[in-house]
C-alpha cells in the first residue's frame, strides 16, 4: 500500500468512527433525555411513578427480543444494511410518540407504541456498532482505541441528555420526542455517505443451522468469561439508570431542582463517566489482562459509592457519590467491550455481541421500574440491592474473566 493509499485509507476509518460513534451518541439521547423529564411527564399524561417508567422499560424490552435477531442478520447480510433501516425505524417511532403527545388527549398508550418502534430500531443500529469496529479495524489497539471512542460517544449522549432533554421539554413537554427523529435522520445520512460498504468484506452466507451450531461453539469454547461479561454489563446498566432515576426523582421531589438546572445536576456525574470511558479505552490498548483489572476495580469503586447512598442527605453528598460511580462504571464499559470483539471470529461476532448488547439493556429496562418500587418501601432496601448487585458483579469478573487461562 503506498503512503497515498494509507493516508486515505486513515482517513475514511476516521471518517467511519466518527459516524459509527453518532450512533449510540443519538441512540442515548432518544432515550436517556427523557428520564430528567419523567416527574415532568407524569404530571402532564397523570399517570403514577411506575408507569412513567415504563417509558423506559418498553423500549429496553423491546430491544432485548430484537438485538439477537439483528445480529445475526448483520453477520448474514451486512451491517450496514441492517442500520440504515434500524435508524428510519428508530425516527419513526419518536414521531409517533411526538405526534401522540401533540395531537391525543390521552396520548400515553400511543406513546408507548412509539416507544417500542423506537426500541425496535434500536436493536439493530446500537448493538451493530460494536462489531463493525471490530470488522473496520484488524489491529487490536487500534479497535480498542476505536470502542474507547464508541463508549465515549455514548456516555457523552448520557452527558448531553439531561440537558438537553430539560432543555427541549422547558420549551414543550413533548418536545424530546420530535428531536428523535432529527437526531436519527443526521447520522442516517453519516452512515450512508461515511462508512463506506467495502469495509465489510463479503462472505458467502451461512445456514441458520450451520451458524447455530458456529454459537454453541463458541460457548462451548469460552462460557466462562463470556456468561460473566454480560452478566457484569447488566449489572452496571441496572446500577446507572436505577441510581440515575432514584437521583432525577430525589432532585425534584425533594430538593425542588427541576427544568435546565436539574440536567445540569445530573451531567457533572455522567461526564465524569464519559471521561473515564474515554481515558480507558485509550489506555487499555489489547491487554486483556489490563481489561479484567480495570473492569474489578471500577465495579468495586462503583459499589462502594453505592453503599453511601444511605448516609447522605444533601444533593450535593449524592451527586458526589453518583460522580464516583460514574467513573467506575466508565472505566469498566470500554474493557468489556474489548473483551467481546477481539476475542471472537468475525463470522459470530454480531451475534455474540448483541446477545451482550441485549443483557445491557435488560440492566436499563429493569433499573427504573425496580427502583421506583423500591423508593415506596425504604432507601435501604435500594442501597442493598445496588451493593449485592456490584459484589456479585466484582466477583464474576475476578473469578470469570481469567484472560491468563482463556
Amino acid at each position: 500500500m503506498t503512503q497515498t493509499a494509507a493516508k486515505d485509507n486513515k482517513n475514511d476509518q476516521r471518517w467511519a468512527i466518527i459516524s459509527l460513534a453518532s450512533i449510540p451518541l443519538i441512540m442515548t439521547l432518544g432515550n436517556s433525555m427523557l428520564i430528567p423529564i419523567l416527574p415532568m411527564l407524569e404530571k402532564e399524561l397523570d399517570i403514577s411513578k411506575l408507569e412513567t417508567s415504563y417509558i423506559i422499560t418498553v423500549y429496553s424490552i423491546v430491544a432485548i427480543f430484537c438485538i439477537p435477531i439483528a445480529g445475526y442478520l448483520s453477520d448474514q447480510f451486512g451491517r450496514k444494511k441492517i442500520i440504515i433501516p434500524a435508524l428510519i425505524l428508530t425516527g419513526i417511532g419518536g414521531l409517533v410518540a411526538g405526534w401522540a403527545s401533540w395531537k391525543m388527549d390521552n396520548p400515553y398508550g400511543m406513546i408507548l407504541v412509539g416507544r417500542i418502534l423506537q426500541g425496535v430500531g434500536a436493536s439493530g443500529a446500537m448493538p451493530i456498532v460494536l462489531p463493525l469496529v471490530g470488522d473496520l479495524f484488524k489491529k487490536d489497539d487500534e479497535a480498542s482505541a476505536a470502542l474507547g471512542i464508541i463508549e465515549t460517544s455514548n456516555t457523552v449522549g448520557k452527558v448531553l441528555s439531561p440537558i438537553l432533554g430539560s432543555l427541549l421539554a422547558g420549551f414543550i413537554w413533548f418536545l424530546p420526542f420530535m428531536a428523535i427523529p432529527v437526531f436519527s435522520v443526521i447520522s442516517l445520512l453519516l452512515i450512508i455517505f461515511l462508512v463506506k460498504s467495502n469495509a465489510e468484506e463479503k462472505e458467502e452466507r451461512i445456514k441458520f443451522r450451520e451458524y447455530w451450531q458456529m454459537i454453541k461453539g463458541v460457548f462451548k469454547e469460552h462460557a466462562r468469561w463470556l456468561v460473566a461479561v454480560f452478566i457484569i454489563g447488566a449489572i452496571l446498566m441496572f446500577i446507572l439508570f436505577g441510581f440515575l432515576f432514584y437521583l432525577s426523582s430525589l432532585l425534584e421531589d425533594k430538593f425542588h431542582y427541576d427544568g435546565l438546572k436539574k440536567g445540569f445536576l445530573l451531567a457533572i456525574p455522567l461526564l465524569a463517566l464519559s471521561i473515564a470511558s474515554y481515558i480507558t479505552g485509550k489506555a487499555i490498548k489489547d491487554n486483556l489482562v489490563v481489561m479484567k483489572w480495570v473492569t474489578f476495580i471500577g465495579i468495586v469503586l462503583s459499589g462502594i459509592s453505592v453503599g453511601f447512598i444511605s448516609f447522605m442527605d444533601h444533593f450535593i453528598s449524592l451527586l458526589i457519590i453518583f460522580l464516583v460511580c460514574g467513573i467506575g462504571i466508565g472505566a469498566s464499559l470500554p474493557c468489556l467491550d474489548s473483551l467481546i470483539t477481539k476475542s471472537l471470529d468475525k463470522t459470530v461476532r454480531g451475534a455474540v455481541t448483541s446477545i451482550y448488547s441485549a443483557m445491557r439493556f435488560i440492566g436499563v429496562a429493569a433499573g427504573p421500574p425496580v427502583i421506583a418500587v423500591l423508593m415506596k418501601v425504604h432507601l435501604l432496601w435500594i442501597v442493598s440491592l445496588l451493593a449485592v448487585l456490584a459484589l456479585i458483579a466484582a466477583i464474576l469478573s475476578f473469578r470469570g474473566i481469567r484472560p491468563e487461562n482463556d
